[in-house]
């Protein structure tokens, strides 16, 4: 009777873990690596099954069916995880949909294919430009995977293979990142500008301008048609500049072989931009701005004040801006890029702002829908690198896996997974 009894009972509890579920939570007390744990979501719908992103439930926890693989995996990545009964898992939805409860229980189907914009690699297998990339180290240490493309493949239009395209730290008006007064005589930038030259001329164009803006709005079409575009540092401000100023010289001789047209300011289109509006482009080549979008000129936050809050949504009215903010802290320490924030009155009327330094009247994290995709601008280089410069190593992750500024980099990876849903108005 009693080993028939030890039986009944591993039975039951058999049973019950095989009704069960892996919850990951995401608060701040409970998760020991939240940037692994998106890898491990990741993972899970790669292998064909659904998870569950429960927004506004304990910093945006994840929940998938359990079995002893994602169990292993939990443990092998050192992802915290809890497993809970079905009655549980049920109960916990049921809280979740609560018309007074701020959360939801958003269903991800499908692992995004992912692409990174950025550029090849010289014949001895080394970058070209002496910096890294946030989105691909976080993607590398949370174990996601993503394909690179540069700008053969996007005006070969192989754009339509992805779902998720991330632009690197880009120069998309053909100055070179205006880096010339300081790095014209370095062998990177003499490089770079020689390989840049000789791929418009392969691809057909006249000046590397020239290809940049066919870049811009080929990846404009990729957007409209249902993509999701993410850029960070100066892919944000030079993306639309390139757009407003289409037709237009604002390249300096020494970026192009011939003087920029001086009456371009009252030449550009803000009615072709995604998110800005107004803005004045600098005049001075060797400055390293490209106009007054980035809040830099007369910026005044000191370093250890320097930080922005990120704006609560209603999870239920507004799935995508909470899904995008999904945190376990509302206040994200700044960084500084060539690109840092974005100035408020500078930006269009239709765009949400997820991120602003308010007393700065700065926005740092901004996103829009457009046609049948959507589109998030973050603004800084690195977001645990306050200042990182040309030739500074890589950020090691293993010593920030809980970073607020990097979850909110793979929000946006796992964004396309679920059903998109455009914001009401």
């Amino acid at each position: 009777m009693k080993k028939l009894g030890m039986f009944i009972i591993m039975a039951f509890v058999a049973i019950q873990l095989q009704a069960a579920y892996i919850l990951i939570p995401m608060d701040a007390e409970t998760q020991q690596d939240h940037l692994k744990a998106y890898g491990i979501a990741y993972w899970v719908l790669a292998g064909g099954n659904e998870a569950w992103w429960l927004l506004n439930y304990r910093g945006g926890s994840f929940a998938f069916q359990h079995n002893r693989v994602f169990e292993r995996e939990c443990l092998t990545r050192g992802v915290s995880y809890e497993i809970i009964p079905d009655a549980q898992f049920n109960k916990m939805l049921e809280d979740i949909s609560h018309p007074e409860a701020n959360m939801d229980a958003m269903k991800l189907e499908k692992a995004p294919k992912i692409a990174v914009y950025t550029p090849d690699f010289n014949a001895r297998g080394e970058k070209i430009q002496p910096w890294d990339d946030a989105v691909t180290l976080v993607l590398t240490y949370a174990e996601i995977p993503y394909e690179t493309i540069y700008d053969t493949q996007v005006i070969n239009d192989e754009l339509v293979k992805y779902d998720w395209l991330h632009l690197h730290h880009e120069d998309f008006t053909g100055q070179y990142g205006r880096f010339y007064r300081s790095y014209h005589n370095q062998q990177w930038y003499r490089e770079n500008q020689r390989k840049m030259e000789e791929l418009a001329t392969e691809l057909g164009f006249a000046k590397v301008s020239e290809l940049k803006l066919s870049v811009v709005k080929k990846i404009q079409e990729y957007v409209v048609g249902g993509g999701f575009m993410f850029a960070m540092c100066s892919a944000t401000d030079t993306y639309d500049i390139a757009l407003a100023a289409e037709g237009h010289d604002i390249c300096a001789d020494m970026y192009d072989g011939d003087p920029m047209d001086p009456g371009v300011q009252s030449k550009l289109d803000f009615s072709r931009t995604f998110a800005f509006e107004n803005f004045r482009l600098s005049m001075n080549p060797l400055e390293y701005e490209y106009s007054d979008i980035d809040h830099s000129r007369g910026r005044n936050v000191p370093a250890e004040q320097d930080y922005f809050t990120l704006f609560d949504f209603s999870a239920k009215w507004d799935p995508v801006p909470t899904m995008l903010t999904q945190n376990h802290t509302r206040t994200v320490k700044g960084f500084m890029g060539q690109t840092t924030a974005f100035r408020k009155n500078i930006i269009k009327s239709n765009v949400l702002i997820m991120g602003e330094n308010k007393p700065a009247q700065e926005a740092r994290y901004i996103h829009n829908s457009i046609g049948k995709g959507f589109w998030t601008f973050y603004g800084g280089h690195d977001p645990e690198d306050y200042r990182h410069y040309v030739h500074d190593p890589e950020t090691d992750l293993e010593l920030h896996p809980n970073s607020p500024g990097y979850r909110l980099i793979l929000n946006n990876v796992l964004f396309p997974a679920a059903k998109k849903k455009k914001r009401k108005t």
